[in-house]
């Protein structure tokens, strides 16, 4: 008679239930995740010329018809942040938006919106244009600059769910206009 040195696992066995139980939890983990955001960003700087006493509103991309072509999809903005970009002293917002596709990878635009004087905010710059198939994480602004990491594809045949390059870049107002930076290099996934 030959005995085991190992006694039987039987509760190693993956059944139905402990998937349940574990997309169960993942479930609350995102869900607390979604909960626990940091509040907006503001910038305004006192004393700065134009501003008044009072410092400006930075603009809400809610209010604005971001230029993307959905299809009769809806728009979704995905992050949004605030600063003042041009050193005006009033603070501008940079959205980053795509159309609500429900599945797949949909490209991102990145658009910078401001407070126009008497009227509502409007877009006043594009960084990223929805027709170069990226989409957009790690977004923030920070000290006047707008920092992102981009993902697209290497060829038309990497499926849209799947990004397979991704490049780290800056955008700054210089000139006046937004100048795009990058590291020398593009890093794949």
């Amino acid at each position: 008679m030959q005995t085991s040195a190992v006694p039987d696992l039987a509760h190693t066995h993956a059944r139905p239930v402990h998937w349940l139980a574990t997309a169960t939890a993942m479930a609350a983990v995102v869900a607390a995740a979604g909960l626990l955001q940091p509040r907006a960003a503001t910038a305004s700087q006192a004393g700065a010329p134009g501003t008044g006493s009072a410092a400006a509103a930075a603009p809400d991309p809610a209010g604005v018809q971001l230029p993307l072509e959905c299809g009769g999809a809806k728009t979704v903005v995905t992050g949004k942040a605030s600063g003042d970009l041009d050193g005006d002293g009033s603070p501008e917002t940079v959205a980053v938006a795509r159309c609500d596709a429900g599945s797949g990878t949909p490209p991102s635009g990145v658009f910078v919106l401001t407070q126009g004087r008497g009227t509502g905010p409007r877009v006043v710059a594009t960084l990223l244009e929805p027709l170069e198939k990226q989409s957009v994480k790690d977004f923030a602004v920070r000290d006047g600059a707008v920092t992102a990491t981009l993902l697209g594809y290497s060829s038309p045949d990497v499926p849209s769910c799947c990004p397979d390059q991704q490049e780290k870049v800056k955008w700054r107002w210089q000139g006046g206009k937004f100048v795009r930076s990058a590291p020398a290099q593009a890093r794949s996934m």
